[in-house]
């Protein structure tokens, strides 16, 4: 699908920032004040091995990320979360092992004060590959991992307590997480399923979703979900082949294809992450979904909504491995550059 051509006053600011380092995800954090600005990044070194989560100070003039504080991680991060609770900011980082860390920094000066873990020894996950979603408040996160468990880990100031809401067994695994409301999540996994948890229902998923538009597409696999604040009832998912769908609860076997399948893609590759564009004013009624900014394997920031022709925002010759939309300031989008960068978006 050709993307809509943007006039040169509308394209965005784009700073490239080398990092040495493998960046394998990104994420804002809450600001401290007007001026100071952060975010954290999930770091390895290729040529020592080493992991870390590291928090980089945003400089206005000329824009850089500056260190300002690291912790090292016990093995790769596979996905990483941030939020605030009690004036603190936490941030969640599941890693390839299986284990979780949970962080606290400073509210003075955004430096890592505290952090408690629960090591891959003690079993949170089996197998590598894991995913964990940190519920807005920063008292909870899911996790979820190829193994088939989702837990619950409740947050405390020195310890973390972890309850086993499903086991699959092996038999369905689990790839994306992400909360709903403070009693409700939604799952990921293989074959392009989506599940909805419950957590006054245990013992499974309260409704699924599994794509039978297309026999090419059944071992497709979710690697995001999002879901919109004022539209609880609809799940946004991205994954293999370009593709991006939403499942909205109220027409459960109806999926809403944004891109892949029978609607043409700009990214025929794997969609590594989605997120609804608060950036962007739709004219989307209720009935619609909204606008949602994607990154691609192949290199694509781009914007889609329901109806309309992609909007690509940043083409790169490798892969996006991830961004995150800056929720006080939606027109800022860092993302993760697979050769060893980071790019800063500003769109006017």
């Amino acid at each position: 699908m050709a993307a809509t051509a943007m006039l040169e006053s509308e394209r965005p600011v784009i700073h490239r920032l080398p990092q040495h380092k493998y960046i394998d995800a990104v994420r804002w954090l809450p600001p401290l004040s007007t001026f100071d600005r952060f975010a954290v990044l999930a770091a390895f070194d290729t040529d020592s091995g080493s992991s870390s989560i590291e928090i980089h100070s945003l400089n206005p003039n000329p824009l850089s990320l500056q260190p300002h504080s690291s912790f090292s991680s016990s093995s790769r991060v596979s996905s990483l979360r941030a939020s605030q609770f009690l004036q603190k900011t936490v941030v969640a980082a599941s890693t390839a092992a299986g284990s979780l860390h949970i962080l606290f920094s400073d509210p003075a000066d955004a430096t890592f004060e505290s952090e408690v873990s629960m090591p891959e020894e003690e079993g949170l996950h089996s197998v590598p590959g894991s995913c964990v979603d940190l519920m807005d408040g920063g008292v909870e996160c899911v996790t979820v991992g190829e193994d088939g468990r989702v837990n619950l880990v409740s947050i405390g100031n020195s310890n973390l307590s972890c309850d086993r809401l499903f086991d699959s067994g092996g038999l369905v695994s689990y790839t994306a997480a992400k909360w709903a409301s403070p009693m409700e999540f939604a799952t990921g996994g293989y074959g392009f399923s989506l599940q909805w948890w419950d957590k006054r229902k245990p013992g499974g998923p309260v409704s699924q979703f599994k794509a039978n538009w297309d026999q090419k597409f059944t071992a497709g696999i979710v690697h995001s979900i999002d879901i919109h604040p004022s539209r609880k009832h609809t799940c946004l998912a991205g994954g293999s082949l370009g593709t991006v769908f939403a499942w909205d609860l109220r027409w459960q076997q109806q999926p809403i294809i944004l891109s892949g399948a029978e609607v043409q893609s700009i990214s025929e590759s794997e969609v590594w992450e989605v997120q609804y564009d608060r950036c962007i004013k739709s004219s989307a009624t209720s009935t619609r979904i909204l606008p949602a900014m994607i990154c691609s394997e192949d290199g694509i920031l781009a914007v889609i909504e329901q109806g309309e022709e992609p909007i690509e925002l940043l083409a790169e010759p490798c892969a996006i491995n991830g961004f995150d939309i800056d929720r006080h300031n939606p027109s800022d989008v860092i993302c993760s550059l697979e050769w060893e960068a980071v790019a800063i978006l500003t769109r006017r």
